[in-house]
């Protein structure tokens, strides 16, 4: 397995997430990889990372899912992998005290590619679907919590992700209620609900 660090919008490497690449062995039958072995992981990692929980999502064209996080005690790392179809995939830098507070890491996983990103404690997460629908799976190192998940305004000035709406849909993203109605990163942090 590869891991790239990744570069915000402006070009500097945030520390943290990763793009996992696997080694796929492929043939006229098929392919084969191994998309997940804890031992691999916590060396790239060099961390014991403890996944409790996995998810799975599916999701139209034009939805955007996010950007959420969990607050402490239990915050969630997540290794994130598109199954079906192609999203746009983001980290953001919501530690606090980080040099690259604010700032965004964006990446494509797909079925095809079989890439995967690591996001870790002190990232919130978020993706846009790109294809007709996409099917996501990710593992959890904290388990869900009603009380202590939150969530950030998608389209926060601040942040400036470069969403890649105009490619695909014309009239907006497709949001739940609480990622529409998400607070700004500089409310949560005023209201000391970042990492």
């Amino acid at each position: 397995m590869k891991a790239e660090k990744l570069k915000s919008s402006n070009g500097e490497i945030i520390e943290g997430p990763l793009l996992l690449e696997p080694l796929i062995f492929g043939d006229d039958r098929g392919f084969f990889f191994e998309s997940w072995n804890n031992k691999k992981l916590n060396e790239i990692l060099n961390q014991n990372i403890n996944f409790v929980q996995d998810n799975h999502s599916s999701s139209q064209r034009g939805v955007i899912r996010g950007l959420h996080y969990q607050l402490q005690p239990n915050p969630q790392g997540k290794l994130v992998r598109c199954i079906q179809g192609e999203i746009f995939d983001v980290a953001v830098d919501i530690r606090r005290d980080s040099k690259t507070f604010g700032e965004w890491v964006g990446c494509y996983l797909s079925s095809i590619n079989k890439k995967q990103l690591w996001v870790p404690v002190g990232f919130a997460h978020g993706f846009l679907t790109i294809s007709d629908s996409a099917e996501v799976l990710y593992k959890a190192s904290g388990y869900w919590s009603k009380e202590l998940e939150r969530s950030i305004i998608w389209n926060d000035k601040m942040i400036n992700i470069e969403w890649p709406l105009s490619n695909f849909i014309k009239s907006g993203p497709l949001l739940a209620d609480k990622d529409a109605n998400a607070p700004s990163l500089i409310s949560a942090k005023n209201k000391a609900e970042i990492l």
